[in-house]
């Protein structure tokens, strides 16, 4: 099978990790800074750019799009496991933020699903699996 769009995955990766390393190089630190996020953008640029302009091909489209759905988890899971691995070596204080930040996050979920949504109204099931008739509960 064919997979179109990886040239243009190649360039943006390449042209991306340049520009991180010169940004890392600019503000001191010897690291990549943001290469990979600046990647995925300059892909986004280019393949918008080349679709309007008519230049880029269903197919070659449909590659682009099927690159962008593989490499974002995949990017995202390999900052992940370098995130443990530096919490590891950080020691105890590093593994309590991490593990805290987590939990945090598990009890903002059932509140950030209410936001936004609207009232139950009276007769519905409402969030906590019962009916909800409207009225005041003391």
């Amino acid at each position: 099978m064919v997979i179109y769009g990886v040239s243009l995955l190649a360039g943006c990766m390449l042209g991306g990790l340049f520009i991180g390393e010169l940004l890392g190089q600019l503000i001191g630190v010897e690291a990549n800074v943001g290469g990979v996020g600046i990647a995925m953008l300059i892909m986004i640029f280019f393949s918008d750019r080349l679709r309007r302009a008519g230049k880029l091909s269903p197919l070659t489209g449909q590659g682009v799009l099927f690159w962008s759905a593989i490499y974002i988890p995949v990017v995202v899971a390999m900052a992940a496991k370098q995130n443990v691995l530096a919490a590891m070596k950080g020691g105890p204080a590093a593994i309590l933020a991490g593990a805290g930040a987590v939990l945090v996050s598990f009890a903002l979920v059932p509140v950030l699903s209410r936001v936004g949504a609207p009232p139950p109204q009276a007769g519905e099931v409402g969030p906590g699996g019962g009916e909800d008739d409207g009225g005041d509960e003391a």
